[in-house]
């Protein structure tokens, strides 16, 4: 019998996992699914861009796994059993399950809400292709008026940052605002900072620091002072959450439901269950969490597969780098900001910004696109065989007996 590979999700992570596996390891011995709820790949990092009203790709996944012998299988996950090693999907054509040998899950975050009362009613959020659909018809709607509107971009990470510099340099009649929570762009270096205050002036963004958000209303929301904030559009970006489908399925996660795994990305808890992306807690190089972005779902996702190749197949397990660098921040289509970090995660005084930042970012997410839309290009054509099984329920085993003797000295 094949081993059976089932990966969940395709987004950055999951396509790139699939893809190499099914580069490296023969079909003869193996056989690898997708398992993604959306029929074309949704380029997350571009999705304010297609908020705000710009055309962005969205190339079909049959057309991504094509030729590969990978199978797709356009479902939604609604729960993982690692004791009985199978996923419980739903879709068109109704629910069923797939058995696996080895899982990889990578099925990302979405909108943190935070609890705040009225966030899931009435805010939008640009992670996912048809909330950000949602908001575009809505900007499209206020501008249709004839007499502009409102726009109020709760959160001042990259992802509202680029939210509300890509609303207010395309639709230029509406009156944006970004709220942030402390000092706008606290986490960049003094310089970057600078740069961006400049930028936000240049496109008429009005900026409200030190302001927490208790609730939102259609048309409003409510400060903690019980001020109020005017909001024709009002657009979540305070964070992201994980599904709880993996805390529920019984895997060692984290507090905010992230699986807690080791150096190689296999869960700590079943060992034949790899995490990536977003949904993994890895501990990168400089001993810090890896934050949730596209570059640690590359950094998780190279690591997840050397280590699925190189137990399958009996060979040496090879550490890749699990770094965080520095973030790409777009502030508009011709302007932005790179900054690096050190080893601490604390902004360098040195940054890049403006249209040379621009078009760093801009290469990132063409280059990113194109290694998914062609996931086998470029790796090794020797595709090897399968070892022996290993028992992971053995190993599992007496990696608990190890652990429990280590707690008691």
């Amino acid at each position: 019998m094949k081993h059976r590979i089932v990966v969940l999700g395709a987004g950055y992570a999951g396509a790139y996992v699939a893809g190499t596996l099914a580069r490296r390891l023969s079909p003869a011995d193996t056989e690898i699914t997708v398992v993604n709820a959306e029929p074309d790949f949704v380029q997350r990092l571009r999705l304010h861009q297609f908020a705000a009203g710009q055309e962005i790709e969205a190339p079909q996944l049959a057309d991504v796994f094509a030729g590969t012998g990978i199978r797709l299988c356009l479902a939604r996950v609604t729960a993982v059993h690692p004791e009985r090693q199978v996923v419980a999907v739903a879709g068109a054509d109704g629910g069923g399950e797939l058995g696996y040998d080895t899982l990889v899950y990578a099925l990302g975050s979405h909108v943190a809400d935070h609890g705040v009362p009225g966030v899931a009613e009435h805010a939008f959020d640009v992670t996912g292709r048809a909330s950000a659909l949602r908001l575009r018809e809505r900007l499209d709607s206020l501008g249709r008026r004839g007499e502009g509107g409102s726009v109020l971009v709760i959160g001042d990470g990259l992802t509202g940052i680029e939210t509300a510099t890509e609303i207010a340099e395309s639709r230029p009649g509406l009156s944006v605002a970004l709220v942030a929570r402390g000092e706008l762009g606290a986490r960049l270096s003094a310089g970057a900072r600078s740069h961006l205050r400049q930028a936000c002036d240049r496109l008429g963004i009005t900026v409200l620091e030190h302001t927490s958000a208790e609730a939102v209303e259609a048309t409003r929301v409510l400060r903690a002072d019980g001020t109020a904030l005017a909001s024709d559009a009002t657009v979540w970006t305070a964070g992201f959450a994980v599904s709880p489908i993996a805390a529920a399925g019984g895997l060692q996660v984290t507090e905010d439901g992230r699986i807690v795994v080791d150096r190689t990305m296999r869960s700590l808890s079943h060992p034949n269950v790899y995490a990536v992306g977003d949904s993994a807690y890895a501990i990168g190089d400089n001993g810090r969490p890896l934050p949730m972005s596209c570059a640690s779902a590359g950094y998780t996702g190279r690591q997840a597969t050397a280590a699925i190749v190189g137990r399958l197949t009996g060979r040496k397990i090879a550490n890749t780098k699990l770094e965080y660098v520095g973030n790409h921040i777009s502030l508009g289509r011709r302007d932005g900001i790179l900054q690096m970090v050190d080893d601490e995660a604390q902004a360098k005084p040195k940054y890049v910004s403006g249209r040379n930042a621009a078009r760093i970012k801009a290469g990132i997410l063409t280059m990113s696109l194109w290694a998914t839309s062609h996931p086998t290009f470029g790796l090794p054509k020797r595709k090897r065989r399968l070892a022996a099984a290993p028992d992971l329920s053995a190993e599992k085993t007496v990696r608990h007996r190890e652990d429990e003797a280590a707690a008691h000295g």
